[in-house]
């Protein structure tokens, strides 16, 4: 069993900002794997369980907000007994360029709020982390840029990102950690 999680937070003035680049990649992976997520009073996230070549997976988006995101994974883990070698978060990330994608294990929290949450509540820094670059315009207040929108030609280019990701929940399945990072480096190249 794995679990994927996708960071950001929950509510309409959240939707679409550079912070919940995570939500928006779930739901194009929900779309890609016919999914419908509904809410877990129990988990407080919104989840589904799908089948995909032959492995179930949990797929959610915590309600937490980001900064406390490692509650409720740490819920999903002791309920199903998940471990942290079978857990893929997906997370924006201010450092790289936007649409720029990179995959990560057991690494540093780099700074995000969200994933220092998930390391400190799970107890370990051994889960594999696909990050999508949102960049950072300096003249901005760090806070005011994340939980802002992005433009119309931003969302054009991620939208471009996002379809080369969607099988990311498959090559998850398939591939040790080595073999994920050779494939998304190689699609920044392209």
């Amino acid at each position: 069993m794995k679990l994927i999680v996708g960071l950001g937070n929950p509510g309409k003035e959240y939707e679409h900002t550079r912070h919940n680049i995570g939500f928006d990649m779930m739901n194009v992976i929900s779309s890609n794997y016919n999914l419908t997520f509904t809410f877990s009073k129990k988990f407080n996230a919104e989840e589904s369980t799908g089948i995909v070549d032959g492995e179930k997976i949990i797929f959610i988006k915590p309600y937490s907000y980001m900064n406390l995101s490692g509650e409720v994974v740490r819920k999903y883990m002791d309920y199903y007994d998940i471990d942290v070698e079978d857990i893929l978060v997906i997370q924006d990330d201010l450092d790289m360029e936007l649409g720029k994608i990179r995959i990560l294990h057991s690494s540093s929290s780099g700074g995000h709020n969200g994933i220092k949450n998930i390391i400190d509540n799970v107890g370990s820094k051994d889960f594999t982390r696909l990050k999508i670059g949102i960049s950072k315009i300096k003249d901005i207040d760090t806070k005011d840029y994340v939980l802002g929108k992005f433009s119309k030609e931003e969302r054009e280019m991620l939208d471009k990102t996002y379809d080369k990701c969607k099988n990311i929940v498959s090559d998850f399945v398939h591939y040790n950690i080595n073999e994920l990072k050779q494939i998304y480096s190689n699609l920044n190249n392209n």
